[in-house]
C-alpha cells in the first residue's frame, strides 16, 4: 500500500463533497473523545465537535450539511474541509468524493492466528480472583515455611557454572514471553490487534508488546491488559512456592523450582521503575488521565533543564514557552510530578550502570576470554564458553536493538 498523501496532494474538496471514513472506534474520555482506527493503531483526543463532526461525516452528510448541523447544535462555526484533511492525514478517510485516498500500510500483529473469541477467557472477572486465591495460598504456605523465601543462593542451584547461566537464559526468556503473551491474550480478546517485539529501556533489553488500541477498551479491561503480565507473574511464583513445598529440600527438583522461583520474582520490582514505561506505567498514564505522561514530562524536564542553564531551545530562545501550560490542569500536575520521577530514576539507572553493571560485565567477558584455550581444561572452556555465549550474546542482541529503534525512529516508522 502507499503512503498517505499531503493535505495538498487530496481531492478537491467541495460544500457538497461526501467523504467515505474508515472503520473508526469512538470512546468518550472525559471532556474528550479517543478516535481511533484500529487496523493502523492510529488514535487522537478531539473535542466532542470534533467526534460529532466524525459521527456525521460517517452517517453520509455533505461538507456543508456537516458545517450547518454543528452550526445549529453548537452555535459555533467549524471549517470541515480543513478537519477533513487532517483526518485523511491520520489515514481515516477511505474516499472523498468519487476518488479513493490511498491508505496506509497497516503493522504485523503478532500471532495473527490468535482470534478474539479463543481467548474471551482472559477478560472473565473470575480469573482475577482465580489469581488472588493462588497468590493467598501461597503467601499461606510462606508464612508457615519462612525458610522456602527464595535468596541469591537458589539461582546456583548446580556446581556447574555453564548450566546456571544457560538454564537461567533458557528459563528468563520462556518467563519474559509468557509475560509479554498475557499482555497480548488479554488485549486481543477486546480486538486489539498487538505485537510483541524486543525494545530497550535505558540499559536494559526488553520483550515489549504494542497493544495500542487499547485506548478505546473499558476502564477495566486497559487495566486487566497492562496488568496480565504481572500477573502472570505472580501466579507462576505463587504455583511454585507450592511446588517447593510439597517437594524434599536438597532434592535436584526442590533446587530447580527455587532457581525458577527467584526467576519469576526478579522482573517485579522494575515494573516500579515508572520512568521506563513498564506496565505500572501505562497503569499511571491511565489512572491519572494522561495522553503522554512520558513524553510531556520528558518535554517538561527539557524545558525546566534549559530555563535552569539558560540554554536556547533549538531554533527558539532560553525563555520558550513552558510547554505544560498546555495541558489540562489535572494533567500538568502530573506530569510535573512525573518529570521529577522520569529525571530522578533515568539518573540512578545510567549511575548504577557505570557503577556497577557495565564494570561486571567487562570483567565477566573477559575473564570469559581468558578461560578459552587449549590451556583450559574442558570444564573451563564450556564455562567461559557459556559466559560469552549468554552474556555477550545479551549485549550485542541490546545494541542491534537500540540501532533498530533508533533508525526506525529517524525514518519515522
Amino acid at each position: 500500500m502507499e503512503d498517505v498523501q499531503d493535505a495538498e496532494d487530496l481531492p478537491r474538496i467541495e460544500p457538497s463533497t461526501h467523504v467515505l471514513l474508515h472503520d473508526l472506534g469512538v470512546r468518550r474520555d472525559g471532556d474528550e473523545w479517543i478516535v481511533g482506527r484500529m487496523s493502523t493503531r492510529t488514535f487522537v483526543a478531539m473535542p466532542a465537535a470534533g467526534a460529532r463532526a466524525v459521527e456525521l461525516l460517517g452517517e453520509g452528510l455533505s461538507v456543508a450539511r456537516t458545517e450547518r448541523t454543528l452550526r445549529a447544535e453548537t452555535g459555533e462555526e467549524f471549517d470541515i474541509t480543513d478537519f477533513i484533511r487532517d483526518l485523511a492525514a491520520l489515514g481515516f478517510v477511505a474516499r472523498i468524493g468519487d476518488r479513493p485516498v490511498p491508505d496506509v500500510e497497516p503493522p504485523r500483529a503478532s500471532l495473527p492466528w490468535l482470534r478474539p473469541q479463543q481467548v474471551r477467557f482472559a477478560l472473565s472477572p473470575v480469573l482475577p480472583l482465580l489469581v488472588g486465591v493462588l497468590l493467598s495460598a501461597a503467601v499461606a504456605v510462606l508464612v508457615r515455611r519462612p525458610d522456602l523465601l527464595p535468596g541469591y543462593r537458589d539461582l546456583l542451584w548446580s556446581p556447574h557454572g555453564s548450566l546456571v547461566l544457560l538454564s537461567g537464559a533458557a528459563a528468563g526468556w520462556a518467563l519474559l514471553f509468557a509475560h509479554e503473551l498475557a499482555h497480548l491474550v488479554t488485549a486481543r480478546a477486546v480486538g486489539v490487534p498487538g505485537r510483541m517485539r524486543l525494545g530497550t529501556r535505558l540499559q536494559f533489553l526488553v520483550m515489549q508488546t504494542d497493544i495500542s488500541g487499547i485506548e478505546l477498551a473499558p476502564r477495566r479491561h486497559r487495566l486487566t491488559a497492562y496488568l496480565a503480565g504481572i500477573a502472570l507473574n505472580l501466579s507462576v511464583a505463587s504455583a511454585l512456592v507450592i511446588g517447593l513445598a510439597v517437594t524434599d529440600t536438597g532434592t535436584t527438583a526442590h533446587r530447580l523450582l527455587a532457581a525458577a522461583l527467584l526467576l519469576a520474582l526478579m522482573p517485579l520490582p522494575f515494573q516500579l521503575m515508572v520512568f521506563t514505561r513498564t506496565d505500572l506505567y501505562f497503569v499511571l498514564q491511565d489512572l491519572t488521565r494522561c495522553r503522554n505522561l512520558y513524553g510531556d514530562g520528558l518535554a517538561y524536564a527539557r524545558y525546566v533543564f534549559r530555563r535552569a542553564v539558560r540554554l536556547p531551545r533549538p531554533g527558539g530562545t532560553a525563555d520558550a514557552d513552558d510547554p505544560s501550560t498546555r495541558l489540562p490542569p489535572h494533567e500538568r500536575r502530573a506530569v510535573r510530578l512525573y518529570s521529577v520521577v522520569l529525571v530522578a530514576g533515568t539518573v540512578a539507572c545510567l549511575a548504577f550502570m557505570a557503577a556497577v553493571t557495565l564494570p561486571a560485565d567487562i570483567t565477566l567477558l573477559v575473564r570469559a576470554a581468558r578461560g578459552l584455550g587449549p590451556d583450559h581444561g574442558v570444564a573451563r572452556n564450556t564455562d567461559s564458553a557459556a559466559v560469552l555465549v549468554t552474556l555477550g550474546g545479551v549485549n550485542v542482541l541490546w545494541l542491534v536493538t537500540r540501532w533498530r529503534d533508533r533508525r526506525s525512529r529517524r525514518s519515522g516508522g
